[in-house]
């Protein structure tokens, strides 16, 4: 697992990552995942055209929700984090190109959803990044946003 590009493992059921290839999300599927949400664009770096087909004959489950990388929508994180709700107790195993989106989301996730103190929930994205801009936009807006959407863990 360590080979894929930018893999930590957040906890027994939660894993994220940037891009796996084809052989990567086999590798995926043996490990027990049940579950593959790519947040990555169709055509992100290294992206796999086929990837929902992929995953599926693995007998795991898709989503892709691709997040726009210059312009994350809190509509985008809001559907994420109802995704994750509804995938409650299985392994899930999230990527984007580069696990920036992903750390992001997920950082905003734990926080907001699960209610995990600070510094855990910021794990793994503050070793891969300092969000800026546009991602430093979206998590001042949910931090504004999301407890009053009433998400329960």
């Amino acid at each position: 697992m360590d080979e894929i590009l930018n893999y930590y493992l957040v906890n027994d059921t939660l894993a994220t990552s940037g891009q796996p290839t084809a052989a990567q999300l086999e590798l995926i599927a043996a490990n027990g995942y049940e579950v593959v949400i790519n947040l990555a664009m169709p055509n992100s770096e290294n992206a796999i055209a086929n990837e929902g087909y992929l995953v599926t004959s693995q007998a795991m489950i898709y989503f892709h929700l691709p997040v726009v990388w210059n312009n994350p929508q809190f509509a985008d994180l809001v559907l994420f984090c109802q995704i994750m709700q509804a995938l409650k107790g299985k392994r899930v195993w999230v990527h984007c190109a580069k696990n920036m989106r992903v750390s992001c989301f997920v950082y905003l996730y734990q926080k907001h959803v699960l209610k995990s103190p600070e510094p855990s929930a910021r794990y793994p994205m503050d070793l891969i990044w300092s969000p800026e801009g546009e991602w430093k936009d979206l998590i001042a807006q949910a931090e504004q946003e999301c407890d009053r959407l009433l998400f329960k863990a």
